[in-house]
Parts: structure tokens; sequence; C-alpha cells
């Protein structure tokens, strides 16, 4: 355990040294969220009886979170293409604390992320009714959120094989959102794209979080999330593992 909290360290210390990383840490959350209440907050009429600001808050924060999430392998590209991950190999580390001590960093980092969202959103006008359980149980899904995002860019950033390729897994999870109930409803998608919203992971994610948030009524999609989060962990995790041993020293 030790072992991982120096590495989660050494992550972090990494990252606050490259500016332009922090920089869109904390410029994106507020320009999406400034984007979307902005340019499209009048012109879409969601049908739910909800201000735009406060349909979208759920969304931005996990699209942000997710975002940072997907860079996660990149730290793990970085550090096999200098020929770092041979050298951790060589001590008395165990193998899954390199890539455990990337996924906790990746977890703190963008649980901040998150906040800065927030904060932009309530600047904006976004009015949550959410105890301080609710907030919890927000706090909950969104690391989870990140966490299975992170396991699953370091399987990504084990099976490329360069730091370039390891970075575009985050623009799939950028996209991602979407074609979801995030930015619009689902009864406002037409024909094929309904129905990749209606079984995709982000639908039950923003409605979990719009739920808590607001103080609706949260359903079968906070089950359906859960499931996701857990399913995605449960088959990165121990596939990381076996990438980190067949590949770690590619």
């Amino acid at each position: 355990m030790n072992e991982v909290v120096l590495l989660t360290q050494r992550a972090l210390r990494r990252e606050f040294r490259q500016v332009d990383g922090l920089i869109v840490g904390v410029v994106l959350p507020v320009v999406l969220m400034c984007a979307m209440v902005g340019v499209f907050g009048r012109a879409i009429d969601t049908g739910t009886g909800l201000a735009y600001v406060d349909f979208v808050t759920p969304a931005v924060m996990l699209l942000c979170a997710g975002y940072g999430a997907a860079t996660t392998g990149v730290g793990v590209a970085e550090d096999r293409k200098l020929g770092l991950t041979q050298r951790f190999r060589t001590l008395p580390i165990a193998g899954w604390g390199l890539p455990a001590g990337q996924v906790v960093a990746s977890v703190l980092r963008n649980v901040l992320s998150t906040a800065v969202a927030t904060a932009a959103a309530l600047l904006l006008g976004f009015r949550p009714d959410a105890g301080v359980l609710d907030w919890l149980l927000v706090l909950a899904v969104v690391a989870g959120y990140v966490l299975t995002v992170a396991w699953w860019s370091i399987v990504w950033g084990l099976l490329v094989n360069s730091v370039q390729a390891a970075g575009a897994f985050s623009f799939v999870v950028l996209f991602v959102p979407y074609v979801s109930d995030s930015f619009v409803p689902v009864e406002a998608l037409p024909g094929v794209l309904r129905t990749v919203a209606e079984y995709q992971p982000m639908t039950p994610l923003v409605e979990t979080l719009r739920g808590l948030l607001l103080g609706q009524p949260v359903g079968d999609a906070a089950w359906l999330a859960a499931a996701w989060l857990a399913g995605g962990c449960a088959i990165a995790v121990p596939l990381t593992a076996v990438l980190f041993r067949r590949r770690g020293q590619a």
C-alpha cells in the first residue's frame, strides 16, 4: 500500500509540472459550461420543465471528469517509452502498483476538475436541491466514473505503441456523452441514435446525477449506473494486470 501512495504522489507531481494540463483541467470545465448554457441554453427546450443549466450541469460534470480520466493511459505510455516501467519492475514493487498509482492520481485530479465545473455552473445559475447525503452520492458516482474510465485508459495505453495513440482514447470518451441523455432528452434523438442512447452507460449515469442534484426520483438509473461502473472495473482491472505483465517491458 505504501508503494501505491508513493507512486500516486509521483503521478501527481508530474501532473502539476505540466502547466498545459493544469490549464486544460481548469479552463475546460468553465468553457464547456459557458458554451452549453450560453450558446444552447435558450435554443434547446428539454421538455422536462428544467432550466437548461440544471439539465446540462450533471452531463458537463461527467464530461470533464471522463475526459481527464481518459488521459491516464498517456502517463503509462510515456513511462514505457522512456524505459521507466522496466526500471520500476526491478524494484520491490508489486506489478499492479504503477498503474494503480496512476489511477488514484487521476481520481483525485479529476474530482477537482469536476468541482471547478460545478462552481462554474453555480455562477451561471445552477441551483441544486441536494442534501449532504445526495452530494456524497454524487461524489461517489463521479469518482466511480473516473475510476472506470482511468482503468480502461490504461488498458488502451498498454495496447498501443505510442504516446500519441494513447491520447486518442480521450477523444472517444469526450464524444460518447453526445449520444445520450446528456445534452438533449433521449426522446429527441432520431432512430438508431435513440436506441444507442437508451442502452449506453452515459444515460443512466447522467440521469442518476440529475436526480441526486435536483431532488428528483432516480429510479432504475442508479442500479444501471452502478452495474456499468462495477462491470467496467471488473473487466478492466484484471485485463490491465495481464497486459502490464506482457507489455510493460515493451
